[in-house]
C-alpha cells in the first residue's frame, strides 16, 4: 500500500512493516478476530479522557479499576520497560530502549503472548474491541502492530505549552528540555507512523471543540457505532489556564528573559506542527511588551541557570522524600506515583 498522508482528524493509512505479525501467526481464529486500539500521546495531551470514551462505544472494552496508575497497560505488564523506568515524565523520549519497533529483541511470539495475557484479564470478554492506554506507546506503534493482530491506533496531538507545563510539575525539569522532550517524542512517532497499517491522529483542540464529531470519526474508524452519551465533558479552559500562565511567564516573570529565548528559539519548530509559542489571541511570533530581544549569545548561560535551578529543585524533593521516609530507600512504584500522577 502506497504512503499517503491526511490532515489530522482523519485514518491515515500506511503500507505495513515486512516482518509477520507474530501474535496472528500463533493466536486462534477467535483472537485474531479481535481488534486492539491502543490509544497514546504525550503525556497529559488527553488520553485518558479520550480512552475512556473510546471504550463506552459500542462492541469496545477498556480498562477501569486496575488498580494501576491511570488505569494504564504499560503498568500491568512486564514485558518492556513502564515510562517511569525509561526516566519519568518529560525524559522517557530520550531513552534508547523506550523506543521499540519490529527489530526489538523483545518482539517473540512468547514475550506477544504474555503481553496480550497480562491485558486479557482486565478487558470484558463480550468485546471485540480491545482499548489500551499508554501515553508513552507513541514510541512502540511498531512493535505493537507486530505484536496484535488487528491493531488500531489512535493518537491525540496537544499544543506543547500546556503539555509542557502541566509537566513540569512531574518531571522537575526546564522549559526548554520540555519542548525539545515533545519534538523528539513526535519525530520519533512521525518516522514511525510510516509503516503503520491503521492510524487515526487528532489533536486534543479539535476533541475539546467537538468530541462527538470525533468519537463517532473514530468509531468508523475502529468499525463500530457512537451510540452513548458523552460524560467526560472537556473544556477549552484547560488549554486556556496555561497558555494565560504562559503569557505572565512571558511577560510578568522575572525569568521573563528565560522564557522569552526558548519561544525565540523553539517558535519555528513547533510552527512545522501547526503550532505558535504566541500566547492567544497573538498569532505572531513577536510577544507584546518583549523589548530588547535577548541575543543569541546569552542562551547558553540562561539554559544552564534553567537546568542549575531545576536540578536544585529535584534535589530538594529527593531529600524531603528521604526525610519522609526515614532514611529508607522509597519503592519504586511510589516514586513513580510521586512523579508521574496525574499523566493523561
Amino acid at each position: 500500500m502506497a504512503d499517503h498522508k491526511v490532515a489530522m482528524g482523519a485514518p491515515l493509512l500506511t503500507r505495513g512493516t515486512s516482518k509477520p505479525i507474530l501474535a496472528a501467526a500463533e493466536t486462534s481464529r477467535g483472537i485474531r478476530e479481535m481488534k486492539y486500539v491502543f490509544v497514546c500521546g504525550m503525556p497529559r495531551s488527553g488520553t485518558t479522557i479520550l480512552a475512556k470514551e473510546i471504550a463506552k462505544l459500542a462492541n469496545c472494552t477498556g480498562f477501569e479499576n486496575t488498580g494501576v496508575m491511570m488505569d494504564e497497560g504499560q503498568y500491568l505488564q512486564d514485558v518492556y520497560l513502564t515510562e517511569w523506568a525509561c526516566g519519568g515524565a518529560g525524559r522517557f523520549g530520550f531513552a534508547p530502549e523506550a523506543h521499540l519497533t519490529e527489530h526489538s529483541p523483545l518482539l517473540t511470539p512468547a514475550n506477544a503472548t504474555r503481553l496480550r495475557q497480562s491485558w486479557e484479564t482486565h478487558w470484558g470478554r463480550d468485546e471485540t474491541i480491545r482499548v489500551e492506554k499508554t501515553p508513552g506507546n507513541l514510541l512502540k506503534t511498531r512493535f505493537l502492530q507486530c505484536a496484535f493482530p488487528n491493531a488500531y491506533f489512535v493518537v491525540i496531538k496537544r499544543h506543547p505549552v500546556p503539555v509542557s507545563l502541566a509537566t513540569q510539575k512531574w518531571s522537575l525539569t526546564p522549559l526548554h528540555e520540555l519542548f525539545e522532550h515533545w519534538l523528539q517524542c513526535h519525530k520519533i512517532f512521525d518516522e514511525d507512523k510510516k509503516q503503520l497499517n491503521h492510524l487515526f491522529e487528532l489533536s486534543y483542540e479539535d476533541y475539546i471543540e467537538n468530541p462527538r464529531k470525533c468519537l463517532e470519526e473514530i468509531a468508523d474508524f475502529i468499525g463500530t457505532e457512537f451510540s452513548t452519551s458523552l460524560e467526560e465533558q472537556v473544556a477549552d479552559g484547560f488549554n486556556k489556564r496555561y497558555f494565560d500562565r504562559w503569557a505572565r511567564m512571558l511577560q510578568l516573570s522575572p525569568f521573563k528573559a528565560y522564557y522569552r529565548r526558548v519561544a525565540k528559539e523553539y517558535e519555528r519548530k513547533f510552527r512545522e506542527h501547526g503550532y505558535s509559542l504566541a500566547p492567544p489571541p497573538f498569532k505572531t511570533t513577536l510577544f507584546p511588551h518583549e523589548g530588547k530581544p535577548v541575543r543569541s549569545i546569552f542562551t547558553p548561560p540562561l539554559y544552564l541557570g534553567a537546568d542549575t535551578l531545576f536540578a536544585l529543585w529535584r534535589a530538594g524533593r529527593s531529600l524531603r522524600i528521604w526525610a519522609e521516609n526515614g532514611a529508607v530507600t522509597m519503592p519504586l512504584d511510589s516514586v513513580a506515583k510521586e512523579s508521574d500522577r496525574g499523566g493523561e
